[in-house]
């Protein structure tokens, strides 16, 4: 199968040039910036892509790829750092800009062959986020579109088949920013296009098969789509050799347990072992405000269970987890020099006394993904439309201590929110909506007395990936009936907010 190779110069989006090339059908892999070219070689890519990172190319220790790399004659796209990376290569100049760029730009085509075919406009928006550029580019390239403060915002040395630009065109802001990359891996690079979702099951089934053998697999399941799909496609390839746990850390929704238990056996026919380790979880939280410490002690607290589990229910050897790539790049474990945004409970290995090896058949795919994997594994609808939740639970949703009484409210207002979304035609047009409590309060006025309550904060976001995310401009009667109903119904709060941070700067979950 044709391939495109992306090296990671430890850029957040990294991954999602690999997720775009796949849009356009093509298959993809990310590999570290320093891969070696002949392993590179050996894997016969169609075309190479460098990434963005955080680095800059005249910095002492600056991340570099191995020079082999510019005689194989691939195509090579370069994208902001690896631009950058390309103009210093071939005998450019790169220094600090004296106008940095961060956000949206507008890019003035020049040359609308080959990169930046079939774009109906000669200009697009597009997302920028550097602060050095090329001040001289190399002999042999040309400039093929430019920005007011990027005077070669894109280069190309055509009969080398060679090309910088120093935008993002992988994330959503960027205009035609797919058609761009498609441009690249399919009209430049001559790769076919062969991959598509069935492709990744028919290729995932048999590479569990090879991993696992005859070896018994103990899959991690929370009701959620990742972990969900994970047992379905675990169950297709390996059968009963496959047994599933669910483990209640007492942080779910509103009557997760009892959906959780009847989903898997009345609908995917699965046999499931569950845990009620409500009382376990929230003594080992007692006390423990900092979100870094929440999300590792549940974590611990996990291996600890799935321990029991292996000891009880045994012998089992490998543990099935639903991990996907957001999780991994925002772990800092990705393939690159990434930055750790937040720590994730499936992500990094599990503790060495737990003697269980580790599965992550999704660990490469973002979540509209996972949703294409479960329908055709056939997975109920009313699961595939259902909004993400973390694996942590309410415990990133609580701000500071988790107690009884903020995971009550929390319950009981997200479910309001989700209720009202659902009945208002919304739920299915954002990508996710809850309510977070923390330790602020506030005055309200219930009757004739003075109530000092909690602020209940409502959060609902609209994705595609969850890497990037904005605010939903819900109608503000929609807004009023939520808060009506949560200061109304929800025992000990007062007042309800609307967050309206996007993300960057701001997580979609506020720990």
């Amino acid at each position: 199968m044709d391939k495109i190779i992306v090296l990671d110069f430890g850029s957040q989006y990294s991954h999602l040039i690999c997720r775009r090339i796949r849009e356009a059908n093509v298959y993809c892999e990310l590999l570290p910036y320093n891969t070696p070219a002949k392993v590179i070689q050996e894997l016969n890519p169609k075309g190479i892509i460098f990434s963005g990172g955080p680095a800059s190319v005249y910095d002492k220790n600056a991340p570099k790829p191995d020079s082999s790399i510019f005689e194989m004659g691939k195509p090579i796209l370069g994208i902001c750092y690896g631009h950058q990376v390309m103009v210093s290569s071939f005998g450019g100049q790169v220094k600090r800009a004296n106008s940095r760029e961060y956000g949206r730009a507008e890019l003035a085509i020049d040359d609308k062959s080959d990169l930046f075919s079939n774009l109906a406009s000669q200009k697009i928006k597009c997302w920028m986020s550097h602060g050095d550029a090329a001040e001289k580019i190399p002999r042999g390239f040309s400039v093929l579109a430019h920005t007011d403060n990027s005077a070669s915002a894109a280069i190309g040395n055509k009969e080398k088949r060679l090309y910088g630009i120093q935008f993002h065109p992988e994330v959503v802001h960027t205009e035609n920013g797919t058609q761009i990359l498609k441009n690249f891996a399919q009209r430049i690079s001559g790769a076919k296009a062969e991959w598509d979702m069935k492709s990744f099951i028919d290729m995932t089934i048999a590479d569990i098969r090879k991993q696992v053998g005859n070896e018994k697999v103990l899959a991690a399941v929370s009701g959620g789509i990742d972990s969900t799909t994970v047992a379905a496609l675990m169950h297709r390839a390996i059968g009963d050799n496959l047994r599933c746990v669910f483990i209640n850390h007492g942080l779910l929704r509103q009557d997760e347990e009892k959906d959780v238990v009847k989903l898997f056996k009345d609908h995917l026919g699965i046999e499931l072992i569950y845990v009620d380790a409500t009382e376990r979880f929230l003594g080992k939280l007692k006390g423990v405000a900092d979100p870094e410490a929440k999300r590792k002690i549940i974590g611990e607290e996990f291996a600890h269970v799935f321990t029991d589990v292996v000891t009880e229910k045994g012998p089992f050897h490998w543990l099935a987890q639903g991990t996907l790539y957001p999780d991994v790049i925002e772990s800092g474990v990705s393939k690159g020099p990434a930055a750790v945004i937040k720590t994730h409970h499936n992500v990094g290995g599990l503790p060495k006394w737990l003697k269980l090896k580790v599965i992550e058949p999704l660990s490469s795919l973002y979540k509209d993904e996972v949703r294409k994997v479960a329908k055709l594994l056939d997975v109920p609808d009313e699961l595939l439309k259902r909004h993400p939740f973390p694996g942590p639970g309410l415990a990133v949703r609580i701000i500071g201590e988790v107690t009884s009484e903020k995971i009550r409210m929390t319950k009981q207002a997200s479910k309001i929110v989700e209720d009202e979304l659902k009945a208002a035609g919304w739920y299915d047009k954002v990508w996710q909506a809850y309510a977070a409590v923390g330790d602020d309060r506030a005055v309200g006025v219930l009757g004739d007395e003075r109530v000092y309550g909690h602020i209940a904060i409502i959060r609902v976001v609209e994705s595609v990936d969850a890497m990037t995310a904005d605010w939903s401009r819900l109608p503000a009667e929609l807004l009023e009936k939520i808060s009506n109903r949560i200061t109304n119904e929800v025992d000990g709060v007062t007042w309800v907010t609307y967050a309206i941070s996007s993300k960057p700067p701001a997580t979609i979950e506020p720990q």
